[in-house]
C-alpha cells in the first residue's frame, strides 16, 4: 500500500458521498417539477373554467342592459 492510497481512498469515499447527494438533490427537484407541472395543468384547466363563465356572465350582463334599452325606447 503506497501512501497516496489512503487519501485516494477517503477522496473515493468523498466523492461518493458528494455524488449521493446530488442524486438526492436531483431525485427531490424531478419530484417537485413533477408536483408543479400538475398544479399548473390545475391553474390553467382552472383559468379557463373561470373565463368561460366571465363569458356567458357578460353576455347575460349585455343582453339584459340591451333589453333594458329597449324597454326604455318602447
Amino acid at each position: 500500500m503506497t501512501d497516496k492510497e489512503p487519501y485516494q481512498s477517503l477522496e473515493l469515499r468523498d466523492l461518493e458521498t458528494k455524488l449521493d447527494q446530488l442524486i438526492d438533490l436531483y431525485d427531490s427537484v424531478k419530484n417537485e417539477n413533477e408536483t408543479l407541472k400538475s398544479k399548473q395543468d390545475d391553474l390553467v384547466r382552472e383559468k379557463a373554467y373561470l373565463l368561460e363563465k366571465t363569458t356567458i356572465a357578460r353576455n347575460r350582463v349585455e343582453a339584459m342592459i340591451s333589453r333594458l334599452k329597449a324597454m326604455g325606447q318602447s
